[in-house]
């Protein structure tokens, strides 16, 4: 046995004041909750929703492909993809279209929808209500919806917020006998102040006690839209205290690109994604983020592909190199404002997954079976690795038994290793 010279004694005391640190840390960073992601949030304004909205988007959407890029060889010109890559897109974008077209919808009452008048939001959010209970009911309803309300920036607004939130979850629950629909989410828009994320929190306390919901049931996002979003009026960094303020509650948070470049004093020219001011904050997202188990989604673009065929191809390729360009900085969320850009979604993300499909899935065979090769990865990446691999079968990028057949791991086992847990069995 080895001979040891500390005090026994000694070292615990030295080292006992970490566990609170323990604590706090777990507390604070409790890493992703699992579940699945959507690749997008598309917003609808209120007064737009009607009962076959998400069925319609798709068929608009397959419209658009067929008329403009029928074969793999088109979606390969226009965005600039391998023939063979294209080969394995196109007919998994044209099935993700005709079976599950929108996978995150948020009904929007803020800038989107504007202000026609309180008799006509009550309505409105009445009668979406109404529509999200058939699309449950009747098993057509993306996995998450939600509804974006109004801002909190002055006592109108917010009034009124509050107010369309309380119709909407009261018809809401009345038709579904008091459950809150699974994939619920509030977005909660152009936030300046943890005041403002507390207030939101208290309201969405009181309207669980009203409505009968358990604790924390009503989750939001956070639209970082605001440079009050990225740094506060003392110089520190916002969204970290907004998260505390949420209380468990914050799922999200969702980029607001012209907003933000607007605040930021740049013209309408340079107020898009690509611009240097959106890296820097969407960066100050990812660290406010890390390891709290909050997702992030990017902004949108308002370059949309319609028109003529040039004009729909343009928008295409803006739209899809946008897409990629985010995922390449690890956002796998991001805002779709109209149907026909589901297609340019969807190319680009499974592009991104399936182009390196081989490469991650040797290597995850290789870590798991310690292996070697001339890449030596750690746990960190392996889990990277599994993440993205298991990203890639929830939206339709690939299927579950390829990722089996390349890597010789379930499922479960990808579970596991993206939650950095022991792999079932072992």
């Amino acid at each position: 046995m080895a001979r040891t010279s500390f005090d026994a004694t000694a070292v615990a005391d030295a080292l006992a004041s970490l566990a609170e640190v323990d604590a706090e840390r777990a507390r604070r960073y409790p890493g992703d909750a699992g579940g699945r992601q959507p690749v997008h949030t598309c917003y609808v304004p209120a007064d737009r929703v009607h009962a076959d909205l998400p069925g319609e988007w798709g068929a608009a959407a397959l419209a658009a492909l067929d008329e403009h890029a029928p074969t793999p060889a088109d979606l390969a010109a226009v965005l600039d993809l391998a023939p063979e890559l294209a080969g394995a897109v196109h007919p998994r974008v044209r099935a993700k279209l005709a079976g599950e077209p929108v996978e995150d919808l948020r009904i929007d009452f803020e800038d989107g929808y504007g202000a026609p008048g309180d008799d006509q939001e009550d309505a409105d959010a009445v009668a979406a209500a109404g529509h999200v209970a058939d699309w449950c009911a009747a098993g057509t309803c993306p996995p998450s919806f939600g509804a974006r309300v109004k801002s909190f920036d002055t006592p109108v607004l917010r009034a009124r917020s509050v107010r369309t939130l309380d119709v909407l979850l009261t018809a809401l629950l009345e038709r579904t006998g008091g459950a809150l629909p699974d994939g619920f989410v509030l977005t909660f828009p152009k936030v300046t102040a943890t005041a403002q994320v507390e207030a939101f929190v208290a309201v969405l306390g009181l309207a669980e006690r009203a409505l009968g919901l358990p604790d924390r049931a009503l989750r939001f996002e956070i639209q970082v839209e605001t440079t009050q979003s990225v740094l506060d009026g003392s110089g520190s960094l916002a969204l970290p205290a907004w998260i505390e303020a949420g209380q468990g509650r914050v799922s999200g948070l969702h980029f607001g690109t012209y907003d933000y470049t607007a605040a930021c004093g740049l013209s309408a020219a340079q107020q898009h994604l690509a611009h240097g001011a959106c890296d820097f904050a969407r960066h100050v997202m990812q660290l406010a983020a890390a390891g709290t188990g909050v997702r992030l989604s990017d902004g949108s673009t308002n370059v949309l592909p319609v028109g003529d065929a040039g004009q729909v191809r343009s928008g295409w390729r803006t739209h899809g190199t946008l897409v990629r360009r985010g995922l390449d900085h690890g956002f796998y969320q991001g805002w779709d404002l109209h149907p026909a850009q589901l297609v340019s979604r969807y190319a680009a993300v499974f592009a991104f997954f399936r182009s390196g499909l081989d490469a991650d899935a040797a290597r995850l065979r290789r870590y798991v079976g310690r292996g070697g090769g001339a890449v030596l990865d750690e746990p960190a990446t392996a889990q990277a690795l599994a993440g993205s691999l298991r990203r890639a079968v929830d939206c339709g990028a690939v299927e579950a038994a390829e990722v089996e057949r390349l890597t010789g791991l379930s499922s479960a086992d990808l579970l596991a290793l993206a939650a950095r847990r022991p792999l079932p069995g072992s």
